[in-house]
């Protein structure tokens, strides 16, 4: 099922339930203010380091990444409206589209000898999903306990039966928030979904990102990965990114996976080692970031607006769906107004034609704000990724939407440091090689057509 026909189920039942327009994006001028005062903290898998070490850390970012108000401000922040620290000691690989991502989850999951956790919004009844099904089955039949977290409007289009050989293999399988409201375990929160995109093995890595499991993400985005696999069924290939870590931060994206399984009610889950003792496996350093709509504010939309706001030198953005709010707007063009060089990199296609104009309706105002937009070519993007001042550096599940900042589940993982930052430039710059850019006078030249749907569509801004 598409993007849109999910959207639209939704839609249609938060109109009937009357449950649209009450949640509201947080006053970020007014929250950041009142955070950024605080000295960043760095923790290793033993615990918080000491403050003598606590300086050299940030004194070294700052003499590799030059003196950026980014690192003493926006560490400080998400530090501030998180409970998951900074975490030494990290290896964190970039996995492009969903041939290498499957591939290392299909590595993670035979692999596992103790336990896989996994979070996903979308499990398809197709080759891809049996794929797994018949992974994730082989691994509970060797000792391994299997719980899988699946969304109900994600999981629409997959027959129960998918999920009952699961069940019946031994593997714990919980529905989020269940779409029948007589097999809610608790309040009926339709609106309310699980985004989430997450692979945990053993305790000791996670795979994370924006892909889903569907035949979509089987083929590559570059032109020689379409010719030797093109897309399956004939479609359009598919461009998104994960993300897989090793390293003591695994245990705070544990963590999150364990609270929404207690949030939704789900049978106990075996015995395992849920938090093995965790070693230094690379010189990265990453934090966790989850956000729900149990929180007081979207985590990640806090983290990313005041990320913009302290950037000095660059703000390069590549997502999917992108339908902002009037913050986000200000905090693009404010950037660009004080020099920064601010990239969008937004789909030329969709699988939401309705999502798609809305983000065009915006288009004007930041073209004439001195924001570049660039629309990827080729392959249909889902990627949602950030990299800005070459230093701070995000990959999640996140869109740049209102549903993802105030009604789903989200999780990112933001990494600090140059090096890898470098990797994350080195991406933006391919899709940026294989995007076109949109000009303001090419825009004010579109069609009417074009300009009728971006009217409509933007009336829906808060439901996509």
């Amino acid at each position: 099922m598409s993007r849109i026909r999910r959207n639209l189920v939704l839609a249609g039942l938060l109109i009937g339930s009357a449950l649209t327009g009450c949640a509201t994006l947080p006053d970020t001028d007014a929250l950041i203010d009142r955070h950024n005062a605080q000295t960043a903290n760095f923790e290793t898998a033993r615990g918080p380091v000491s403050a003598k070490r606590n300086a050299a850390i940030l004194a070294e970012l700052q003499r590799t990444s030059g003196k950026l108000d980014i690192l003493d401000k926006q560490m400080a922040l998400e530090q501030a409206i998180s409970d998951s620290p900074l975490v030494l000691g990290n290896k964190a690989s970039l996995l492009q589209d969903g041939a290498a991502t499957y591939a290392a989850m299909f590595g993670a999951i035979r692999q596992a000898k103790d336990h896989i956790n996994l979070e996903t919004y979308i499990i398809e009844d197709d080759a891809t999903g049996q794929e797994f099904s018949d992974l994730l089955q082989q691994a509970q039949a060797r000792g391994v306990q299997v719980n899988l977290i699946y969304d109900s409007v994600g999981g629409i289009n997959t027959p129960k039966a998918f999920f009952e050989r699961l069940s019946k293999a031994g593997v714990a399988v919980l529905e989020f928030n269940p779409i029948n409201p007589l097999s809610a375990k608790g309040p009926w929160q339709i609106y309310n979904r699980d985004h989430r995109k997450l692979l945990i093995a053993d305790g000791r890595s996670v795979i994370l990102g924006g892909i889903n499991i569907s035949n979509v993400y089987t083929s590559g985005s570059a032109v020689l990965e379409r010719l030797i696999k093109p897309p399956a069924d004939g479609g359009v290939a598919w461009r998104d990114t994960d993300l897989q870590i090793e390293g003591p931060v695994v245990a705070e994206f544990q963590k999150l996976f364990l609270q929404t399984w207690e949030k939704q009610k789900g049978p106990p889950l075996a015995a395992k080692d849920y938090f093995p003792k965790l070693a230094p496996q690379g010189k990265d350093i990453v934090r966790a970031i989850g956000s729900t709509p149990d929180d007081p504010y979207s985590l990640i939309y806090l983290t990313l607006i005041s990320a913009i706001g302290n950037a000095e030198k660059t703000v390069h953005l590549t997502n999917a769906y992108f339908v902002p709010d009037v913050q986000l707007l200000k905090a693009l063009t404010d950037a660009a107004a004080r020099g920064v060089q601010v990239q969008l990199i937004l789909p030329s296609h969709s699988d939401s034609e309705l999502v798609f104009h809305a983000g065009r309706a915006h288009y004007a105002g930041l073209l004439a704000g001195g924001v570049q937009i660039y629309e990827r070519q080729g392959a249909l993007l889902h990627a949602k990724t950030a990299v800005i001042d070459g230093v701070w550096s995000t990959v999640g599940s996140t869109n740049l939407d209102w549903r993802s900042f105030l009604d789903n589940d989200e999780v990112n993982a933001v990494v600090l440091g140059r090096e890898f930052a470098t990797q994350m430039q080195a991406m933006h710059q391919r899709d940026l090689d294989a995007s076109q850019r949109i000009t303001p006078q090419a825009w004010a030249d579109r069609p009417l057509q074009f300009r009728v749907k971006e009217w409509l569509a933007q009336h829906w801004g808060r439901l996509l």
